[in-house]
């Protein structure tokens, strides 16, 4: 996988110190705005990264990079993405994949069509410890009540709050707390259960931008609640209750650390398959894979997941 870099932000310079431990994945270019051009000069220094681009379109005639990683902003995902399809790119793209499903719909053919892999990378269903989760479910019984939380000050709040909107508080391009973090704790769910019956999401709306809520979505005999928030920190975590069993993940969901499984009348049992201390080693190694052998099968069933996910977002979104 020779991938180009498009964007300069805080999940760029998470990832790049991590990325060579990534095998079979070599860092061919990184691309910025010519706004930003001493950032991508110094990233594509110290990361070793063969070539920086001012502009997205020299970088997709690279015949070099065959696999662009969309790492903008919200809004930009699916225009973004699109262009890479058409200059025949793999794509990997940041969470919320894209805001409507129309342009899911548009991506997913042009994928098809082309016989590229397209994926959203969203950590925790790549990592060991949720398929340990999924794996252990059926233990509990019959459940009966899911909270999933992601609460983090963000550092764009305080911005927010003197009057200044930043993309991530931007409700015009696709900022808030539900589509920031709150995509996390949807994906864990729908992951583990499935399509809800109903989803209704109560939030505290400022300046038209949602900086906290609760997701609620019921299943037939089990009620889940999903809580983002970025005006105020909390405690993240994960609690999956069923009749005959708990299971307690600490930390937030776009992680999934160690959890403890307890059964009815039983002792607590500890869980803990991390594979990687940097929670986006595994999803990167997967993608790896799957542009290597060219899995289309895989990548039909992670966009599957995706649709879902983002139609229970949209559905969420509206009932505000």
């Amino acid at each position: 996988m020779k991938l180009a870099v498009v964007g300069t932000g805080m999940i760029v310079r998470d990832f790049l110190p991590v990325a060579s431990d990534v095998p079979g994945m070599v860092l061919r270019a990184i691309v910025g705005r010519a706004s930003s051009r001493e950032t991508v000069e110094e990233l594509r220094e110290r990361h070793g990264i063969e070539r920086a681009y001012l502009d997205l379109d020299e970088c997709l005639a690279d015949p070099e990079v065959d696999t662009v990683w969309v790492a903008l902003p919200n809004a930009l995902h699916a225009q973004t993405a699109r262009r890479a399809l058409l200059a025949g790119k793999h794509v990997i793209c940041e969470k919320p994949f894209v805001l409507h499903l129309d342009e899911l719909d548009e991506l997913q053919a042009l994928a098809t069509e082309r016989d590229l892999v397209l994926v959203e990378a969203i950590t925790n269903q790549y990592l060991a410890n949720y398929r340990a989760i999924a794996e252990r479910l059926p233990e509990l019984g019959r459940l009966r009540l899911v909270q999933s939380v992601y609460s983090q000050y963000s550092s764009r709040y305080d911005a927010f709050r003197a009057g200044q909107v930043l993309p991530s508080f931007d409700p015009a391009v696709g900022g808030g707390a539900l589509w920031d973090l709150g995509i996390y704790p949807l994906h864990l769910v729908v992951g583990l259960l499935g399509r809800p019956r109903s989803v209704r999401y109560t939030a505290n709306v400022e300046r038209g931008v949602d900086t906290s809520g609760v997701v609620v979505l019921e299943y037939d005999g089990c009620t889940a609640v999903c809580v983002c928030a970025k005006d105020s920190a909390g405690h993240s975590l994960t609690t999956i209750q069923g009749e005959d069993g708990t299971i307690v993940m600490d930390g937030a969901p776009n992680i999934c650390g160690g959890f403890d499984v307890r059964l009815r009348g039983g002792p607590a049992e500890r869980v803990d398959r991390t594979v990687h201390e940097h929670r986006m080693v595994e999803e990167f190694r997967a993608f790896e894979r799957m542009i290597r052998e060219r899995d289309v099968a895989e990548r039909d069933r992670r966009l599957d997941h995706s649709r879902l996910v983002l139609e229970v977002a949209i559905e969420a979104r509206a009932s505000l």
